[in-house]
Protein backbone atom coordinates (compact mmCIF):
# COMPACT_ATOMS: atom_id res chain seq x y z
CA UNK A 1 0.00 0.00 0.00
CA UNK A 2 1.42 3.38 -0.97
CA UNK A 3 1.88 6.30 1.38
CA UNK A 4 -1.00 8.80 1.33
CA UNK A 5 -0.27 12.04 -0.47
CA UNK A 6 0.33 14.97 1.89
CA UNK A 7 -1.83 17.91 0.85
CA UNK A 8 -0.84 20.32 3.61
CA UNK A 9 1.57 20.26 6.54
CA UNK A 10 0.79 22.64 9.43
CA UNK A 11 3.53 25.01 10.53
CA UNK A 12 3.49 26.31 14.08
CA UNK A 13 3.98 29.95 15.06
CA UNK A 14 6.92 30.50 17.42
CA UNK A 15 4.69 32.80 19.52
CA UNK A 16 3.01 29.63 20.78
CA UNK A 17 6.07 29.10 23.03
CA UNK A 18 5.38 32.38 24.82
CA UNK A 19 1.69 31.55 25.06
CA UNK A 20 2.35 28.13 26.59
CA UNK A 21 4.83 29.72 29.01
CA UNK A 22 2.83 32.73 30.17
CA UNK A 23 -0.73 31.39 30.25
CA UNK A 24 -0.05 28.98 33.19
CA UNK A 25 2.15 31.58 34.91
CA UNK A 26 -0.74 34.06 34.75
CA UNK A 27 -3.11 31.48 36.29
CA UNK A 28 -0.60 30.57 39.02
CA UNK A 29 -0.15 34.24 39.91
CA UNK A 30 -3.92 34.79 40.08
CA UNK A 31 -4.17 31.99 42.63
CA UNK A 32 -1.62 33.86 44.82
CA UNK A 33 -0.57 30.81 46.91
CA UNK A 34 0.91 29.21 43.78
CA UNK A 35 3.27 32.13 42.97
CA UNK A 36 6.34 30.00 43.87
CA UNK A 37 5.11 27.35 41.42
CA UNK A 38 4.75 30.07 38.78
CA UNK A 39 8.40 31.05 39.21
CA UNK A 40 9.60 27.44 38.95
CA UNK A 41 7.34 26.80 35.95
CA UNK A 42 8.61 29.92 34.13
CA UNK A 43 12.20 28.73 34.59
CA UNK A 44 11.79 25.15 33.31
CA UNK A 45 8.87 25.56 30.89
CA UNK A 46 10.90 26.55 27.81
CA UNK A 47 12.78 23.25 27.76
CA UNK A 48 9.61 21.18 27.82
CA UNK A 49 7.77 23.45 25.41
CA UNK A 50 10.62 23.15 22.88
CA UNK A 51 10.50 19.34 23.20
CA UNK A 52 6.71 19.34 22.85
CA UNK A 53 6.87 21.57 19.76
CA UNK A 54 9.46 19.25 18.18
CA UNK A 55 7.01 16.35 18.51
CA UNK A 56 3.93 18.30 17.39
CA UNK A 57 2.68 17.88 13.84
CA UNK A 58 -0.61 18.21 12.01
CA UNK A 59 -0.81 16.82 8.48
CA UNK A 60 -3.67 16.85 6.01
CA UNK A 61 -3.59 13.91 3.61
CA UNK A 62 -6.00 12.83 0.90
CA UNK A 63 -8.30 11.04 3.35
CA UNK A 64 -7.11 11.81 6.89
CA UNK A 65 -5.98 14.46 9.33
CA UNK A 66 -2.90 13.08 11.12
CA UNK A 67 -1.93 14.65 14.44
CA UNK A 68 1.13 13.71 16.49
CA UNK A 69 2.04 15.23 19.84
CA UNK A 70 3.50 14.57 23.26
CA UNK A 71 6.78 14.27 25.13
CA UNK A 72 6.48 11.31 27.50
CA UNK A 73 3.03 10.14 26.43
CA UNK A 74 3.15 10.46 22.68
CA UNK A 75 -0.15 10.25 20.85
CA UNK A 76 -0.81 9.82 17.17
CA UNK A 77 -4.33 10.47 15.97
CA UNK A 78 -5.46 9.59 12.48
CA UNK A 79 -8.86 11.13 11.93
CA UNK A 80 -10.69 10.11 8.74
CA UNK A 81 -11.93 13.24 6.99
CA UNK A 82 -15.39 11.77 6.44
CA UNK A 83 -15.78 11.46 10.25
CA UNK A 84 -14.98 15.14 10.92
CA UNK A 85 -18.15 17.06 11.68
CA UNK A 86 -16.51 20.40 12.52
CA UNK A 87 -13.24 22.17 13.12
CA UNK A 88 -14.18 24.78 15.69
CA UNK A 89 -11.91 27.84 15.87
CA UNK A 90 -11.25 29.31 19.31
CA UNK A 91 -9.24 32.20 20.72
CA UNK A 92 -9.08 33.23 24.36
CA UNK A 93 -7.88 36.60 25.64
CA UNK A 94 -4.28 35.46 26.19
CA UNK A 95 -4.22 33.79 22.75
CA UNK A 96 -5.60 37.02 21.26
CA UNK A 97 -2.74 38.96 22.91
CA UNK A 98 -0.20 36.67 21.22
CA UNK A 99 -2.12 36.65 17.90
CA UNK A 100 -2.81 32.91 18.03
CA UNK A 101 -5.81 30.77 17.15
CA UNK A 102 -6.65 27.18 17.94
CA UNK A 103 -9.07 24.67 16.58
CA UNK A 104 -10.90 21.71 18.00
CA UNK A 105 -11.56 18.65 15.86
CA UNK A 106 -15.03 17.28 16.43
CA UNK A 107 -16.04 13.96 14.89
CA UNK A 108 -19.07 11.78 14.45
CA UNK A 109 -19.00 9.06 17.10
CA UNK A 110 -16.50 11.01 19.16
CA UNK A 111 -14.61 9.02 21.79
CA UNK A 112 -12.88 11.68 23.84
CA UNK A 113 -12.55 10.64 27.51
CA UNK A 114 -13.53 14.15 28.67
CA UNK A 115 -16.54 14.32 26.40
CA UNK A 116 -15.14 17.42 24.67
CA UNK A 117 -13.46 17.68 21.33
CA UNK A 118 -11.30 14.85 20.04
CA UNK A 119 -8.17 16.97 19.45
CA UNK A 120 -7.18 20.58 20.25
CA UNK A 121 -4.40 22.28 18.29
CA UNK A 122 -3.06 25.74 19.13
CA UNK A 123 -0.60 27.88 17.21
CA UNK A 124 -0.88 26.80 13.58
CA UNK A 125 0.22 29.59 11.26
CA UNK A 126 -2.84 30.83 9.34
CA UNK A 127 -5.22 28.59 11.27
CA UNK A 128 -8.24 29.78 9.28
CA UNK A 129 -6.67 28.75 5.94
CA UNK A 130 -5.63 25.35 7.36
CA UNK A 131 -9.15 24.81 8.71
CA UNK A 132 -10.63 25.74 5.33
CA UNK A 133 -8.26 23.32 3.55
CA UNK A 134 -9.31 20.47 5.86
CA UNK A 135 -13.03 21.19 5.46
CA UNK A 136 -12.69 21.58 1.67
CA UNK A 137 -10.85 18.26 1.42
CA UNK A 138 -13.46 16.64 3.68
CA UNK A 139 -16.17 17.84 1.29
CA UNK A 140 -14.21 16.51 -1.71
CA UNK A 141 -13.87 13.11 -0.04
CA UNK A 142 -17.58 13.07 0.81
CA UNK A 143 -18.56 13.91 -2.77
CA UNK A 144 -16.07 11.43 -4.27
CA UNK A 145 -14.01 14.10 -6.05
CA UNK A 146 -10.25 13.53 -6.29
CA UNK A 147 -8.04 15.75 -4.11
CA UNK A 148 -6.81 18.97 -5.71
CA UNK A 149 -3.11 18.05 -5.67
CA UNK A 150 -3.54 14.35 -6.40
CA UNK A 151 -1.98 12.83 -9.47
CA UNK A 152 -3.36 9.57 -10.83
CA UNK A 153 -1.20 6.68 -9.77
CA UNK A 154 0.49 5.00 -12.74
CA UNK A 155 0.84 1.77 -10.74
CA UNK A 156 -2.93 1.30 -10.59
CA UNK A 157 -4.51 0.64 -13.97
CA UNK A 158 -8.13 1.70 -14.52
CA UNK A 159 -10.73 -0.83 -13.40
CA UNK A 160 -11.86 -3.31 -16.02
CA UNK A 161 -15.58 -3.29 -16.96
CA UNK A 162 -15.99 -6.71 -15.32
CA UNK A 163 -14.59 -5.35 -12.06
CA UNK A 164 -16.91 -2.36 -12.16
CA UNK A 165 -19.89 -4.63 -12.83
CA UNK A 166 -18.91 -6.95 -9.96
CA UNK A 167 -18.52 -4.03 -7.56
CA UNK A 168 -21.92 -2.68 -8.61
CA UNK A 169 -23.50 -6.07 -7.89
CA UNK A 170 -21.81 -6.20 -4.48
CA UNK A 171 -23.04 -2.68 -3.68
CA UNK A 172 -26.60 -3.57 -4.67
CA UNK A 173 -26.45 -6.74 -2.56
CA UNK A 174 -25.28 -4.74 0.45
CA UNK A 175 -28.15 -2.29 -0.03
CA UNK A 176 -30.62 -5.18 -0.06
CA UNK A 177 -29.07 -6.65 3.09
CA UNK A 178 -29.21 -3.26 4.86
CA UNK A 179 -32.86 -2.81 3.89
CA UNK A 180 -33.65 -6.34 5.14
CA UNK A 181 -31.93 -5.64 8.47
CA UNK A 182 -33.71 -2.31 8.83
CA UNK A 183 -37.09 -3.99 8.34
CA UNK A 184 -36.44 -6.53 11.12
Amino acid sequence: MSEPQILRQAEFDQKVKSYWTWQPVFVFILLIVTVPIAIIYAIIARFFIDKYLENLSCTLTERTLDIKKGILNKTESTIPLEKITDLQLFQGPIMRHFGLHGFKVETAGQSSPTGGSLVNIVGIIDTKAFRKAVLDQRDRVASGVAPTNAQPSPSQPPAAPETTELLTEIRDSLHRIERGLAEQ
